[in-house]
């Protein structure tokens, strides 16, 4: 499309106007990154300033802007998207690239000497904030986080989120809140910490088996915990929890505050007091408020490594969640296929129909994330969206990926699958194939336990580097439990530093789904979750192996069968005989015979 939307026409207004404010208050350079004061993934309207003011919807990107230069910083998923929405606007795309400058190096090269770099310290993570004053000191230059200039320029700005919680209830949740906080506080006694100050949303949600709707596809809600061995309490809008909540939490010793009392509740840590947190997951502007003789305690959050590893009871309601979920996609498939070419079919539509047969399913929430639906060249942006403004037909010839998942009261989903349309070619079928195998060899690896989770990535990348060929996003991602889809300490991606937190331990979640992308013809990306397992052990130590959990027929009419080993075509029927097992007592009809004839060992 040649004509700009409205939010692009109106970025380059918005930036003017910003830049006035700046020059009153003697800012040279304003940092607007993608975050909250919990610093989450998917941030309420509230907080979505990079978005506002840029006109870039990507989940992920840091915006600089300063009196003669704008520029947003973002990984190579989001380029194509950015260089799109972008133009016409005055910022100009920096590609995020190994070895390149980011945005903190990038100012402390580019601010002038003795300048002023703003960022709204309420949402700036401590660890960023102590990189960007060590980048900006050899300058001279004065880092200012004790104002939000977006407050100035931003009309119309959402409020904060008044959803209301509710609590995750057995069978599904399976530990109790008061044995949870028991287990935090021996941790902290086992660190010396008096206190412990949570913003994450998700360890929050864990933490007290409460769950909320503020943030789109993800089941938190806006709020902080300070927790000390006499005393747990929890900020968050009042309105949003009800008497009979109220009393509950209270029961379990756990007093309810505003949302807005942190501030104070902070502020009055006793001198002397020791305050455990995560300086990647609270923000500088909170810390600010503590008396300068409370000392930190730095590390990661203890909840962040226990909600990870789910337990067994867990498991058994996770593997239930992914039978229903399999379920609905066979009803889905099943409807594409007999619908293709007799009515139009675009990705809007595919998205509508695919939450609708979740959304028949039992104990099924809300989706996990936005449903990506993306044909041929569509596909070769990771995070593409379709939009009323801009979508595909699906017709003719080629390939559709769909990456899609659900939040279940059991659990979590998420899952890519390729679809044939017409006659692929053999170049994407070639594409498919590679990535089906590197799929294959990451999931039947066995590893040590508390191997660092980065050092994995290589195994699922060997056969596709075989052929010269790479992508440029991660391998995998932890995966919560009726929490997060995006979750830690683990992460596969060589990208990614390999710190201790990383361990694989028995219990975590994570995502298989090694890509390949070629700009403007096509992606591919085939996805499973997997699970952590204990297989054994010998005289080097104990070791895991990865259950699959996911349960959906890969399509091998977007293969090429003479690529795969006996090895992986063993793994490959294997798979299916396990889905067609288990899913088929919960389809009949079109559905079910769709799952047995996508089922067939090849």
């Amino acid at each position: 499309m040649n004509s700009q939307s409205p939010i692009q026409q109106s970025v380059p207004a918005r930036l003017a106007r910003l830049r006035e404010v700046m020059a009153k208050e003697g800012v040279d350079a304003l940092l607007v990154p993608s975050a909250d004061p919990h610093l989450s993934e998917y941030l309420p309207g509230h907080w979505q300033g990079r978005e506002w003011l840029s006109g870039f919807h990507g989940s992920v990107g840091t915006l600089v802007v300063m009196a003669d230069f704008a520029g947003l910083w973002v990984d190579s998923r989001y380029w194509e998207q950015a260089q799109n929405e972008l133009a016409g606007s005055g910022i100009e795309l920096m590609k995020m690239l190994p070895g390149r400058p980011g945005a903190l190096e990038w100012l402390g090269e580019n601010i002038k000497q003795q300048g002023c770099v703003a960022v709204d310290g309420a949402v700036l993570a401590l660890s960023a904030s102590r990189q960007l004053a060590q980048n900006l000191q050899a300058r001279g230059a004065q880092l200012k986080t004790d104002k939000d200039l977006l407050e100035h320029v931003w009309e119309g700005r959402p409020a904060l989120p008044g959803n209301p919680v509710y609590q995750h209830l057995p069978p599904h949740a399976t530990v109790n809140r008061a044995q949870k906080l028991a287990d935090l506080r021996q941790t902290m006694r086992d660190k010396g910490a008096h206190w412990h100050f949570i913003a994450t949303l998700d360890d929050i949600a864990w933490l007290f088996n409460l769950r909320g709707s503020d943030a789109s596809y993800n089941p938190v809600f806006v709020s902080f915990a300070l927790i000390s061995q006499e005393q747990a309490t929890l900020f968050v809008g009042l309105e949003k929890i009800d008497p009979h909540l109220r009393q509950v939490l209270s029961v379990d010793g756990i007093e309810v505050l505003g949302y807005e009392q942190i501030g104070a509740a902070l502020a009055a840590i006793g001198k002397g007091s020791r305050l455990l947190v995560d300086p990647t997951r609270v923000t500088c502007g909170l810390l600010d408020k503590l008396d300068a003789q409370v000392s930190l305690l730095e590390g990661v959050n203890p909840t962040t490594l226990s909600k990870s590893r789910k337990g067994e009871q867990d498991l058994v309601h996770i593997r239930k969640a992914m039978e229903q979920d399999g379920a609905a996609l066979c009803e889905f498939f099943a409807w594409f296929e007999a619908t293709l070419g007799k009515e139009p079919i675009t990705e809007l539509t595919i998205d509508e129909r695919l939450t609708a047969a979740r959304a028949r399913r039992p104990d099924f929430v809300s989706l996990s994330f936005s449903t990506i639906a993306a044909f041929n060249g569509n596909g070769a942006m990771p995070h593409y969206r379709a939009t009323e403004q801009s979508h595909a037909l699906i017709e003719g010839d080629g390939l559709l990926l769909i990456d899609s998942g659900g939040q279940y009261l059991g659990g979590t989903t998420d899952i890519t699958r390729m679809v044939p349309i017409g006659s692929p070619t053999i170049e994407q079928r070639q594409d498919c194939t590679r990535v089906l195998k590197g799929m294959i060899a990451l999931s039947r690896a066995t590893f040590p336990r508390g191997i660092l989770s980065p050092l994995l990535d290589a195994i699922a990348r060997a056969p596709i580097w075989a052929d010269q060929v790479d992508y440029g996003h991660g391998t995998g991602h932890g995966v919560g439990y009726f929490m997060n889809v995006h979750e830690g300490p683990q992460v596969i991606a060589y990208q990614a530093a390999t710190t201790p937190q990383t361990a694989m331990q028995a219990g975590m979640i994570s995502s298989i789904e090694p890509g390949t992308y070629r700009p403007g013809e096509w992606g591919v990306r085939i996805e499973n979750l997997v699970v952590n397992r204990e297989v054994g052990k010998s005289a080097f130590g104990d070791f895991l192996a990865f259950e699959t959990l996911t349960l959906c027929p890969i399509d091998s009419r977007c293969l090429l069968p003479e690529m795969l080993s006996q090895e992986e075509l063993r793994w490959f029927n294997s798979y299916h005989a396990e889905v067609r097992e288990r899913l088929t007592p919960l389809l009949q009809g079109e559905a079910l015979a769709w799952l047995q004839a996508r089922t067939a060992a090849i």
